[in-house]
């Protein structure tokens, strides 16, 4: 027997089973009780809420700091029948008063809320008067990680998020997050009062995403020849400052890529016009600071690249989780040098967090360092960092194309001589400048021609040390000091290195010879069986079409695996439509006869 949680699922939302815990989850909350759920960007964790709400007396409360986002998640919802709404800044006041009168006299299965919209005395006795005819299904907060201090997302508000529990003991919560270790999950659980909720802790894996990280050469050519890869399709570029995102966006709209900027400098009209465009349009290229991205939906984003390093591996999962969300072969792409380093120094030293908070966030700089530097898989890395034990992917530049690992005590030593013998005051390029014996005019002011470190490092080139400088920082064996522009100062992991009691490994990468293209696995090689079928493109015209006239995102309509779906099925009636994963009975009634019209004619 079907259980009503299936029978929605299938009925409601189009899928005929649920994937890993999702079951476990809607089970836990059904019955009234509270639960942490940590999965990844796409893995369904908006399910794992709203099944239980459409299955428990009342309204589900979604706690989101999401604004510009609600109206594609309500759009999303009433797409497949379910009556939802959303109360945020965005709304003038006639909608908010009629919106709630649709909430207090029961017509409504789920209200996205925004936390200091929630937080309002106007709002709190509107959930009291709820509470009174236990007319409230579940609380979800949604981006929980936003209560954690030490992540990259804090909101001040969501730590009031607590009164919840108190205001409303009986009311189930679900806390749900893509992006936490454990300091930061311990912090969800203590913040919010889930200390006796069980967490629902998903595998972290992406598997159709490829890792790719290259030495920052030529950033911009670099960055154009991903995009070549990419040709139309939907992507993200970080940058971490908001000069880089627009000089970005304006070089490479000069290139013919359509592509807007996106950071918090901008007007808010501005942002919320890049956001929508980038959001209901194909192919756009958003180009934005980390300001950009937290909980974006769009399914299709095929790449998310990085031009600066990210702060900490958390922040990288999250941001290259965007990429890919409908399962589909993605690239997340980095490039990054020796600068970023000194730069993420200088933000932590400068920034006017307690110490405590400092040292945690140098950590997690050094543990994204050694991400980059090490010879190992990315993916295995990446899971081994939350807790997941993984084996070498086979989809990431490290397994597709070893680096050669060698013997670098003795550059090791070199470089480290370079930086003591001339006091620890000087960045690499300077000390590269001593090994490979250049006589600049630098070196002659400070006479570091006659060190006995001069000349010493001519078997490598410039490129070849700064990855031995990079190295020696990941490897703890150097550090930059922010307070003396970035000058590299010999940590006490160095001295048995010096003093040749202990060896060093390095990574050379191996250069791949021009036109040969990287080896790859079919979870995310080529494109899907169909993707270019004359069929997938006469239902993308028709999705095109519905979404210009709903005013919603395309993806709203049909997902792109729903579109290729159907052009391999072929369904010849309504109930083999059903058949298509992602159209429920709602979605079949509303587009069947134009879906069916168009396989008919292409047959």
């Amino acid at each position: 027997m079907t259980s009503p949680a299936v029978e929605i699922l299938g009925r409601i939302f189009g899928y005929s089973s649920f994937r890993g815990q999702q079951a476990e989850v809607v089970e836990q909350i059904v019955g009234g009780g509270d639960a942490l759920v940590l999965m990844p960007t796409g893995g369904g964790k908006s399910l794992c809420y709203q099944i239980p709400a459409l299955l428990r007396p009342g309204v589900g409360v979604v706690v989101s700091p999401l604004i510009a986002l609600m109206q594609d998640q309500v759009d999303a919802l009433r797409q497949v029948g379910v009556k939802a709404a959303f109360l945020n800044s965005s709304l003038d006041f006639r909608s908010v008063v009629e919106t709630e009168h649709c909430l207090l006299r029961g017509e409504l299965e789920l209200i996205y809320v925004a936390p200091e919209r929630l937080l309002t005395d106007r709002f709190i006795a509107l959930l009291e008067q709820l509470a009174a005819r236990r007319q409230i299904a579940l609380f979800a907060i949604d981006e929980a990680h936003c209560v954690s201090q030490w992540g990259h997302d804090f909101r001040p508000e969501y730590i009031q998020l607590s009164q919840l529990h108190e205001r409303f003991p009986g009311v189930p919560r679900i806390a749900l997050t893509a992006t936490a270790d454990q300091l930061t999950r311990d912090e969800i659980r203590s913040r919010l009062g889930l200390e006796q909720a069980p967490v629902f802790v998903a595998s972290f894996d992406r598997p159709n995403i490829r890792y790719t990280i290259v030495e920052r050469d030529n950033p911009r050519r670099q960055l154009l020849a991903l995009l070549g890869g990419h040709p139309n399709e939907a992507g993200i570029v970080y940058c971490l400052s908001r000069r880089k995102v627009d000089e970005t966006a304006q070089w490479l709209s000069a290139q013919g890529v359509a592509a807007l900027p996106y950071h918090a400098g901008l007007v808010a009209a501005d942002r919320q016009r890049h956001q929508q465009r980038f959001l209901r349009e194909d192919g756009v290229v958003m180009v934005a600071t980390i300001a950009f991205g937290m909980g974006i939906d769009k399914p299709d984003v095929r790449f998310v690249a990085h031009l600066d390093l990210p702060r900490s591996l958390e922040a990288y999962y999250q941001e290259t989780g965007r990429a890919g969300r409908d399962g589909e072969p993605s690239e997340a792409w980095m490039t990054y040098g020796l600068n970023d380093v000194v730069i993420h120094r200088q933000m932590i030293e400068d920034s006017a967090a307690p110490s405590e908070q400092k040292r945690v966030e140098r950590q997690k700089l050094e543990s994204m360092l050694a991400y980059c530097e090490s010879a190992r898989c990315r993916r295995v890395i990446l899971l081994n960092y939350f807790g997941e034990q993984a084996a070498p992917c086979g989809n990431c530049d490290v397994c597709l194309d070893p680096p050669v690992v060698w013997d670098g005590t003795v550059a090791a030593q070199k470089a480290l001589s370079a930086a003591l013998r001339t006091g620890q005051r000087f960045g690499a390029g300077h000390l590269i400048d001593i090994l490979r014996g250049k006589n600049t005019d630098k070196i002659q002011q400070f006479g570091h021609q006659r060190l006995p470190t001069f000349g010493v490092g001519a078997e490598l080139d410039d490129r070849g040390w700064r990855s031995v400088f990079r190295q020696l920082l990941a490897g703890g064996l150097l550090d930059a000091d922010a307070s003396a522009f970035g000058a590299l100062k010999l940590t006490d992991s160095a001295r048995p290195v010096l003093k040749g009691e202990l060896s060093v490994q390095l990574r050379r990468q191996v250069e791949r010879p021009k036109g040969k293209a990287p080896r790859t696995r079919s979870a995310a090689g080529s494109a899907p069986p169909d993707s270019d079928s004359p069929l997938v493109a006469s239902l993308r015209q028709w999705r095109l079409e519905q979404a210009r006239e709903q005013g919603v995102p395309a993806y709203v309509i049909l997902h792109d695996r729903a579109l290729r779906e159907i052009a391999a099925l072929r369904p010849a009636s309504p109930s083999a439509l059903l058949a298509v994963p992602g159209i429920g009975v709602a979605k079949a009634q509303r587009y069947g006869d134009a879906l069916l019209a168009l396989v008919a004619d292409a047959a």
